[in-house]
């Protein structure tokens, strides 16, 4: 599903990624762990076409092609998503209007019929429900004061409606209280199966106790410095990151 070669990326001239290897199989859920300033974030946005990402070395391939020269629509269309850390607020923009393009958008480039206003509200009610989603928050605009997380249960609802086959989930679970994790935790859940594939940035072991992936990454200094099974994630859990420093000097 996603397999990054040797690659290096630069933010405003400074170099952030500097040799990044990723392999992640379909049918897979990846962990990307690391301390603040590590390149976890860069990466997600060298992925998704982030503006601003200067990919000076290496590939990134999706489902065997490379991507690299593709612009953030295009990856979409190809079924790439990226849940924001910091979610924007669009005023004016309804999030029922903002969602249901943006589904129908991609599933029109995948070659398949728009989703009519009826089937729309249905999919959106279903994953509401099970993100524990006040419906009445499609008629306000895009993330316009909604609550930390509310923005965060948006991004998962967005990932839930477009059905992607590679997630991104950028930090997705920071900020949120325990019932906000589960509900977090059963909207990823309830996505995978044998043809999708994550990868979840996190700091904390809390959403891993309900989500089980089958590896857990470390970054550091722009690295990827140790991979393992779940097991990694607790060691991090209870020593932190320190042990891992040397591995990325």
């Amino acid at each position: 599903m996603l397999r990054i070669t040797n690659l290096h990326v630069q933010r405003e001239n400074k170099t952030i990624l500097q040799g990044v290897d990723l392999h992640i199989p379909s049918g897979q859920v990846h962990v990307l762990m690391g301390p603040n300033g590590a390149g976890k974030s860069t990466l997600a946005g060298a992925i998704a076409a982030w503006p601003g990402h200067e990919i000076t070395q290496g590939d990134i391939c999706h489902q065997g092609q490379s991507i690299v020269s593709l612009p953030p629509q295009q990856r979409a269309q190809r079924g790439l998503f990226l849940a924001f850390q910091h979610p924007v607020e669009i005023p004016g923009v309804p999030l029922s209007m903002f969602l249901k393009e943006s589904v129908n958008a991609v599933r029109q480039a995948q070659g398949r019929s728009r989703l009519d206003a009826v089937e729309f509200l249905e999919q959106a009610r279903h994953h509401m429900n099970q993100l524990d989603m006040n419906e009445t928050l499609l008629h306000r605009c895009v993330n316009d004061s909604f609550s930390g997380g509310e923005k965060k249960r948006t991004e998962i609802l967005h990932m839930c409606l477009l059905q992607p086959n590679l997630a991104i989930l950028d930090e997705t679970d920071s900020g949120l209280d325990v019932d906000a994790i589960q509900a977090l935790a059963q909207g990823i859940n309830s996505l995978r199966d044998n043809a999708r594939s994550m990868l979840i940035i996190t700091h904390y072991h809390s959403l891993l106790k309900q989500v089980q992936p089958n590896c857990v990454h470390i970054m550091n200094r722009g690295r990827i410095v140790q991979s393992g099974d779940a097991k990694l994630a607790q060691q991090v859990q209870q020593e932190g990151f320190e042990p891992f420093q040397k591995a990325a000097l």
